[in-house]
């Protein structure tokens, strides 16, 4: 087999490094790449959102498969415009892929139908909104921007003052665009956060190993809210107990509330949990896999992640006995200093070649490129996913921090107390 990998970050390398396990594919290519991925597909200078070029390559180079990693084209339609071309494509249309798109509509979905979320309310008029937040709002609460943001659409403010602040960030000044056209005012919840991915076909969800991110720019959880600083699976507050309600109320709710309303939702379902005292509840849903979430639970997947894919497509997903690992995995992931502000590219990375034959590490490519004398340099916030397994999280976490310092580059930060929260576990 042919197979596109559509996207740049880490969560492509991880998808990319799945897909050339498999022993069906020949070629891969992906687009438009990085410099880490460059080492296992060609890299193909079209971007994500360039969908009739990208279905015209995928034409012209007999793809039998492409796997979108990204969210903006699986909102925009890209599953739709290579399906139009009669190619097969990995992800949800653009009617499902709403699930993302808008919060304002999954927060109404969920309510629909009986899915456990917090209590919100959905403002298209700047001044209603106010008048809410004046009124009847209770302290700390949430502000979302409706649609995509780059995770980072989402303010928690502790009193009227910052929410006031926040709603004209979001509404009045547009920080993210038109995705603050509407905004979700939402009951702030406390708990454990987690993420569980799963795989659908339009009928049939089958969970992936649970995970837990780590979304602060500094140790502590202090700082500014990034894409993702790290992560490990599994998460141990995943609990038998709480799976159970998770099937039960959440899971198969979800699919099966898509197929009611006419959008069958094919792909990877990213549920963002918030363990409270009162259960589990839903605080997101994205339409694909994490990003660093892929980077730790790909690597434990024990099945051919394209007969997965293909069998979401088909519908046959049910046939499937999706099997992980029983280790774990951490992922640290090494940033420019300054993110997610402002901060300076161009550095070359040293060391790279010290994650060669070594098994059970990945040093996973987010913002990397090639200079002009050839070299790997800096090429965003987020640089490298420096990812281990180990036989627990304690090990997995040890073995990657021993990595990172495998790697060098100026400007190089890093969370150091990713999987803190293990410690702290007594289950």
């Amino acid at each position: 087999m042919n197979v596109l990998v559509v996207g740049s970050g880490g969560r492509e390398h991880a998808i990319v490094t799945s897909v050339a396990k498999s022993p069906k594919v020949d070629k891969i290519y992906c687009a438009p790449g990085n410099a880490g991925i460059a080492a296992l597909a060609q890299c193909v200078p079209i971007k994500a959102m360039e969908f009739d070029k990208l279905a015209d390559f995928a034409k012209e180079h007999d793809v039998d498969l492409t796997i979108v990693g990204m969210d903006d084209p699986l909102v925009g339609g890209i599953v739709d415009a290579f399906e139009e071309k009669g190619l097969r494509v990995f992800g949800p249309r653009k009617n499902a892929a709403i699930l993302e798109g808008s919060k304002a509509f999954s927060k109404d979905l969920m309510k629909k139908y009986g899915i456990p979320t917090a209590q919100y309310e959905t403002f298209d008029d700047y001044n209603k909104a106010l008048e809410y937040l004046e009124t009847k709002a209770k302290f700390p609460i949430v502000l979302k921007a409706d649609g995509l943001a780059l995770g980072k659409g989402v303010l928690i403010c502790e009193n009227l003052e910052e929410a006031k602040a926040g709603a004209k960030q979001i509404m009045e000044d547009k920080k993210f665009g038109s995705a603050g056209n509407e905004m979700v005012i939402e009951q702030f919840l406390t708990g454990r956060e987690v993420s569980v991915l799963s795989f659908v076909d339009g009928k049939t969800i089958k969970i992936m190993s649970s995970a837990q991110d780590h979304k602060r720019a500094k140790d502590g959880d202090q700082g500014l809210n990034t894409g993702g600083m790290g992560n490990f699976s599994p998460t141990p507050f995943y609990t038998p107990e709480v799976d159970k309600f998770c099937k039960e109320h959440i899971y198969q709710k979800t699919v099966d509330a898509m197929a009611a309303e006419g959008r069958p939702f094919k792909g990877v379902i990213f549920f963002g949990l918030m363990l409270t005292d009162d259960g589990p509840k839903v605080l997101e849903y994205n339409c694909r896999f994490g990003d660093p979430e892929a980077q730790v639970v790909l690597p434990r997947m024990k099945n051919d992640i394209i007969d997965v894919c293909e069998a979401c497509i088909d519908g046959t997903l049910d046939q499937v006995d999706l099997q992980f690992e029983d280790n774990a995995c951490v992922c640290v992931v090494l940033a420019s200093d300054g993110y997610p502000v402002s901060y300076e590219k161009g550095f070359p990375i040293h060391g790279l070649e010290n994650f060669e034959g070594k098994d059970g590490y990945y040093c996973f490519h987010a913002g990397t490129a090639f200079n002009d004398k050839g070299e790997i340099v800096t090429n965003g916030g987020r640089v490298l996913g420096i990812t281990a397994t180990g036989k627990t999280l304690q090990e997995a976490r040890a073995n990657a921090y021993r990595a990172t310092e495998w790697v060098q580059f100026d400007n190089k930060y890093m969370r150091h107390d990713i999987g803190h929260a293990i410690d702290e576990f007594k289950g």
